[in-house]
Formats: C-alpha cells, sequence, structure tokens
C-alpha cells in the first residue's frame, strides 16, 4: 500500500497502550527486513532516514527504497527522516515523498529550538505531514559518560509543555535516560518524568537510544505514554553479526548476496522482537492509514471549519 503518515498511527498507540516500533534503515536489505517482518507479524512500522543514511545513499535512492518495500505489503509504513537537523534538510525530504518530518533542534539554544520547530511544523502541516520535534538531549554513548551528565541533559516536563504549545509539533523526542549507540542494555529510564511529560505535553512521546534500554523499563515507558521506541544501533550489530558469521562459514565465496541473505534474515528476527516487546504485533489496522493528500487529513478544509465547532 501507498505511504502513511505517522500522526494517527502515534494517537492510537498512545491510545491503546503500545509502541510503534522506528527502526534506521541504511540499506536495501535493512529496508526488506523490516518492512517483511511488518508484513509477517501484522503490525504499522516506521523506516527511518537517517542524515547518514542519505549521505551514504543519496535522498531519492533512500526514499526510493521504502516506498518500493511498502507498495508491496498492506499494513501501514510510514517513512520518517530521524534527526533532520536542518529546515532545509526537511523541506528537501518533504518534497521527496516522506509522510513524516523531525527537526532536532536539540542542541541549540531553547528560543532557536522554538522557532525553527514552528517553522518546520508550518510548512510541513499545509501539506498535511506532521512532524516530530526533540527537547532536551540525548546524549551518544562514549567511554565516561556519567549519570549526572545524562540527568542534566533530561528534558523539564514543564517547560515541555510550552515548547508544544509554541511549535505544534506532533510528537516530541525526549531525554529521559536512553544513551545514543549503547551496545549493551545497561540505561534505565526515569518513568516519572516521562509520565510528567505526557501530562503537560499532551502527544504522543518518543524515545531515541532504545537499543541500550533494559526491557523491563520499554515496557513501564509505553505504559506512561511513549509511542514510537527508535531502533538503529540494535538493526546494526544484527547486521554486522550476519556478515561475519556468513563470512566464516563461507570464506571461499565471493558472491557478496550469500552474506547479505544471512544478514537480512539476522535483521528480521531483530526486527520481530522488537516489534512483539513493543506490543505492535497484530495493529495493522490501527490509525486509519491516512495517506498526505487524503480528504481527511489535517490541513483539508474540511477539517479545519470541523475543528473550530
Amino acid at each position: 500500500m501507498p505511504l502513511v503518515r505517522s500522526k494517527e498511527i502515534l494517537l492510537a498507540a498512545l491510545e491503546q497502550r503500545f509502541a510503534v516500533g522506528a527502526f534506521n534503515a541504511n540499506n536495501m536489505e535493512q529496508v526488506q527486513a523490516i518492512v517483511e517482518v511488518a508484513q509477517e507479524e501484522r503490525a504499522p512500522v516506521i523506516v527511518q532516514v537517517s542524515q547518514g543514511a542519505i549521505r551514504y545513499a543519496g535522498l531519492e535512492f533512500a526514499a526510493g527504497m521504502v516506498k518500493i518495500a511498502a507498495d508491496l505489503v498492506d499494513v501501514p509504513v510510514v517513512l520518517h527522516l530521524d534527526h533532520g537537523s536542518s529546515f532545509e534538510q526537511n523541506i528537501r525530504c518533504l518534497r521527496a515523498g516522506f509522510t513524516s518530518l523531525m527537526f532536532d533542534g536539540s542542541e541549540l539554544p531553547y528560543e532557536e529550538n522554538v522557532a525553527i520547530t514552528k517553522r518546520v511544523c508550518e510548512i510541513a502541516h499545509a501539506v498535511g505531514i506532521p512532524v516530530e520535534a526533540e527537547l532536551g538531549r540525548v546524549l551518544q554513548f562514549a567511554p565516561g559518560v556519567t549519570e549526572e551528565e545524562v540527568k542534566r541533559a533530561m528534558t523539564d516536563p514543564e517547560q515541555a509543555g510550552e515548547f508544544v504549545a509554541r511549535t505544534g509539533a506532533d510528537s516530541l523526542a525526549v531525554a529521559v535516560g536512553s544513551v545514543h549507540a549503547m551496545r549493551e542494555r545497561r540505561a534505565r529510564l526515569d518513568i516519572e518524568r516521562i509520565a510528567a511529560i505526557r501530562r503537560r505535553a499532551n502527544l504522543p512521546l518518543v524515545l531515541h537510544g532504545s537499543s541500550g534500554v533494559k526491557e523491563e523499563d520499554l515496557k513501564e515507558a509505553i505504559q506512561s505514554g511513549i509511542c514510537k521506541i527508535n531502533v538503529a544501533t540494535y538493526l546494526n550489530q544484527a547486521f554486522t553479526r550476519g556478515l561475519k558469521d556468513g563470512l566464516a562459514k563461507h570464506p571461499d565465496e565471493v558472491d557478496p548476496r550469500k552474506f547479505l541473505a544471512i544478514s537480512r534474515e539476522y535483521v528480521k528476527e531483530a526486527v520481530r522482537e522488537k516489534i512483539r516487546l513493543f506490543g505492535s504485533a497484530g495493529r495493522a489496522g490501527v490509525g486509519g492509514g491516512l495517506r498526505p493528500g487524503s480528504a481527511r487529513h489535517p490541513g483539508t478544509q474540511l477539517e479545519k471549519d470541523e475543528s473550530k465547532e
């Protein structure tokens, strides 16, 4: 089916207390693995393209692979920009057919983050595309990163409420204890902070850096308002493990497809594990699957008029 946008799916996830897996894809095999498992598990799925993936594959090629994969299945697939670092990058992705955007202004001064996020939202909303914003900072894993540093970078609940009201963001990535690129599950989440942000911001919350978070914390976070969980490092670990195992089993093989097929299967099992953990298996029918430009999209005159009643 054609790509759908993220907003309705995440609102349904918030209401029904599950999370949608948002999986980063860097090549064809990862795209195939993510979408094939979503079909097998009857789950809505968000395929994320990062700035690094755009540099590696090119914007049109990266987007094109996801569009083709989505056309081959009948479950909702969202094409999302992960950590868009500029207004211009968001607009390029909007033109390329992305059905969900993200502006990450978490490293900017607060007022600058507000201003650019609001600008991205205004333009994206004009054509019915939702926007994820970020407040607080999810740190990048590095030796020496301390718990105190992670705590200081966390999202302030009161500020989150103000930020959402001023920007019009559709979902909010929050810093609540996770760390990007962790290879072991030892990060603990501040569940009370998640609940407090949820009360004040009143919109779907997004967790970045989930690969290093303990499973029990993820389950609690979902019950407290996390509706979208990003997974990147965990899939890359599975992919490279498949390559290593393939090379070890077939040291004289020169056809790369032999190794890449193994990597794809390893990624599929990693995606399947997360979809089941997040509670999104069997939820393919949630959210209505609205497509950009459809008659009931926010941004159409009909819904604008209805919202005034």
